[in-house]
């Protein structure tokens, strides 16, 4: 059950209702509250304070409630700037020394937001791609899924000839190699070329 706060006019009528000499239980059936909480208005109110008083204390609680932001100790943090200054990422200090590290990797990159760490030090300068993100470059509309064949050959399970093709693009994209396994015999193909983008060589695949 969700709780409700009391509002300023609520904690004022209170104030009215027990100035009046008003009765706990006709104050709850009033104001739609539980006993204890009116009891607890009241008993603040017998203490010399007023309803005004009891909302600036509620709002002075309220600042310290919710979860905290992570903190790091000064030795963690020099620990992970040492790392990142050899072109570590965060990924790879948190997944290599778990356990000197006291939040999660993806807390790391929150602090990292908040600049605690600064982005320009991570090795692909702060440019990180967002959660969810699909990578649409250098894909081919009509290529066509090995899985589809089936629909057009009737004995795909077992002819022999359908191939499978995949590309590993070179540094630079100067080169790139050619795979193409078998379905069947699961024979594979190795081709190297030079001088041709992988995109070029994934189109003349697909023709």
């Amino acid at each position: 059950m969700t709780y409700t706060h009391l509002t300023t006019n609520k904690l004022l009528m209170i104030e009215s209702y027990y100035q009046e000499g008003m009765a706990v239980r006709a104050i709850c059936h009033s104001l739609k509250r539980s006993k204890q909480t009116i009891y607890k208005i009241i008993a603040y109110f017998k203490a010399g304070h007023t309803a005004y008083d009891y909302y600036e204390h509620y709002k002075a609680n309220k600042q310290r409630c919710g979860r905290r932001k992570t903190q790091l100790t000064q030795n963690e943090q020099t620990f992970i700037q040492m790392h990142l200054d050899r072109d570590w990422s965060l990924d790879v200090v948190k997944g290599t020394y778990p356990d000197k590290i006291s939040c999660s990797m993806r807390t790391l990159y929150r602090l990292a937001d908040r600049g605690i760490f600064k982005k320009d030090d991570f090795p692909w300068k702060g440019n990180r791609k967002p959660n969810g993100k699909t990578e649409k470059r250098d894909k081919l509309a009509f290529r066509r899924d090995i899985r589809e064949r089936s629909k057009v050959y009737p004995e795909f399970d077992s002819e022999f000839g359908h191939l499978e093709g995949d590309t590993i693009v070179g540094k630079n994209h100067k080169s790139a190699v050619i795979t193409l396994v078998e379905k069947q015999s699961k024979a594979i193909i190795t081709l190297r070329t030079k001088g041709r983008k992988a995109s070029d060589i994934e189109q003349a695949l697909t023709r």
